[in-house]
C-alpha cells in the first residue's frame, strides 16, 4: 500500500506544480528582446568563444574546458580535444589561438600518426593565413614525412612555396602530389600557377643579367674614355693628402679609377646627373658653377667636353639676368672663372673661350664626386678683390 500512496503523492505534487506553472510567469524565460543574447551564452549556440572563460559567467564552458584539458585522460584524447578546439578557433578566423591549440596537441606526443599529421597540416594552414609562410612550409614538410601522400600537406606545401617565390620547389611539391592524386584540381591549378611564375621569374632574371652586362660594358667604356683623356678623378669621401709628387697624384688617380663605378660618378651636389659618353664618343659632364658673392649656384647637367665656357655663360647671363643679381653686373664679358686646387690652396684662372676638356686635362684639375666645379666672380668688383686677396692665382 505504501507504493501506491507514494505514487499518489507524487501525482498530487505534479498537479500542484503544473497548476502553479500555468498561473505564474517563468522568471528566466527568453524574450523577444534577449533571446539572441541568451542563446549566445549556451556553448552549443555560441558564435564566438569569449577571450577568457569566467566560471561564474560561463559555468558550462568552464566545465567543458576542464574536460578538454583533463591531464588524466590518454594523450590521444587530449590531442584530439585540442585539435577540435583549434578547429573552432580556425573557423572563427582566430588563427593565433588555433596555432596555440594545435601546438599544444602536438606536444602531447601521442602515438596516433594520423592525428599528428592532421595537427601539423592544420597548424600549417593557420600559419599560412597569418602570413608565416616559412612556418607553414615547415609544418607541411613535417606532415609529409609522416604521410607522404597526405593531400592537404602537399597542397599547403605548394602554396607556401609559391608565396615564398620558390617556384621550382612548388612545382616539385605539385608533381609529388599528382603522382598520388593525379586528378586533384587544386594541385593541377597550383602547378600551373607555379610554372607561370617560374617562367616569368626566369625571364626577369635573364633581362636583369643582360641589363647588368650592358651597364658593365658602358661603365668600362666610360672609364676608359676618362682615363684615355688623362682626366683625374677624386672621391669626395676621401680627402687628398698634401704633397706634390706626381707619383702620388698618379696613385691617387689610379685608386679612384679602380674604385669608381657609375654611382660614384653621380653628382652629390645637385640633381644626381652623371657623366656619360654619347654615340659620337664625346663626354658630357655635370658641371657646377659657384657664385660665392651671393652664395648661389648654377648646375649644368650635360656640359659637352668640346663646348667652351662662354657658350653656357652667354645663355645663363644673356638677356635675362638671375634675380639675385640685383646690381645687374653679371654679364659674360665681366666674368672670371677659376677652379681650385685645394691641396696647394691655389686658384687657376680659366679663359671662358677654353673648351671644358682642356681644363679637365690640366695637371692640377681634379674632378670630385663626378662633378667639375668652377668659381665665378665679377672682375673688378669689391668682392672680387677681397676674395682673391691672399690667395695664389695662376693661369692655365
Amino acid at each position: 500500500m505504501a507504493a501506491p500512496q507514494a505514487q499518489h503523492d507524487s501525482d498530487d505534487g505534479m498537479d500542484e506544480f503544473m497548476d502553479k506553472f500555468k498561473t505564474e510567469r517563468y522568471k528566466n524565460a527568453f524574450s523577444e528582446k534577449n533571446w539572441e543574447e541568451e542563446f549566445d551564452n549556451i556553448p552549443m549556440f555560441m558564435k564566438k568563444a569569449p577571450e577568457e572563460i569566467d566560471p561564474k559567467k560561463h559555468p558550462e564552458l568552464a566545465c567543458l574546458q576542464a574536460i578538454i584539458h583533463d591531464e588524466d585522460r590518454p594523450p590521444e584524447e587530449q590531442a584530439k580535444s585540442l585539435k577540435d578546439e583549434g578547429n573552432v578557433f580556425f573557423k572563427e578566423k582566430d588563427y593565433k589561438k588555433a596555432v596555440v591549440c594545435y601546438t599544444a596537441g602536438l606536444q602531447k606526443k601521442c602515438g596516433d600518426q594520423d592525428l599528428n599529421t592532421v595537427l601539423l597540416t592544420n597548424r600549417a594552414a593557420a600559419h599560412f593565413h597569418l602570413g608565416n609562410m616559412r612556418s607553414a612550409l615547415n609544418d607541411a614538410t613535417a606532415a609529409k614525412k609522416i604521410k607522404p601522400d597526405h593531400l592537404k600537406a602537399l597542397i599547403r606545401g605548394a602554396q607556401s612555396c609559391i608565396e615564398l617565390r620558390n617556384f621550382a620547389e612548388a612545382i616539385q611539391w605539385c608533381d609529388e602530389g599528382l603522382k598520388a592524386h593525379p586528378t586533384d584540381k587544386k594541385l593541377m591549378e597550383l602547378r600551373g600557377a607555379a610554372d607561370k611564375h617560374k617562367r616569368a621569374a626566369d625571364r626577369d632574371a635573364r633581362k636583369a643579367k643582360l641589363k647588368e652586362k650592358k651597364l658593365h660594358g658602358e661603365k668600362e667604356a666610360l672609364l676608359a674614355a676618362i682615363k684615355d683623356r688623362g682626366i683625374k678623378l677624386l672621391q669626395s669621401a676621401k680627402p687628398r693628402q698634401r704633397g706634390s709628387d706626381s707619383e702620388d697624384e698618379d696613385e691617387d688617380s689610379s685608386a679612384a679609377m679602380s674604385q669608381l663605378n657609375l654611382d660614384g660618378l653621380s653628382s652629390q651636389e645637385a640633381t644626381g646627373a652623371q657623366v656619360f659618353l654619347d654615340e659620337q664618343g664625346s663626354l658630357h659632364w655635370p658641371v657646377l658653377f659657384l657664385y660665392p658673392e651671393h652664395q648661389q649656384t648654377d648646375f649644368i647637367s650635360a656640359f659637352c667636353e668640346n663646348n667652351c665656357f662662354i657658350d653656357h655663360l652667354a645663355v645663363m647671363f644673356g638677356e635675362e639676368l638671375p634675380p639675385w643679381d640685383v646690381d645687374r653686373k653679371y654679364h659674360p664679358q665681366n666674368l672670371q672663372l677659376y677652379f681650385e686646387d685645394e691641396e696647394k690652396e691655389t686658384l687657376y684662372q680659366v679663359n671662358p673661350e677654353t673648351p671644358l676638356l682642356k681644363v679637365l686635362q690640366h695637371k692640377r684639375c681634379f674632378v670630385k664626386a663626378g662633378t667639375p666645379s668652377f668659381i665665378v666672380l665679377v672682375k673688378g668688383s669689391p668682392f672680387w678683390k677681397q676674395f682673391l686677396t691672399g690667395r695664389k692665382i695662376r693661369g692655365l
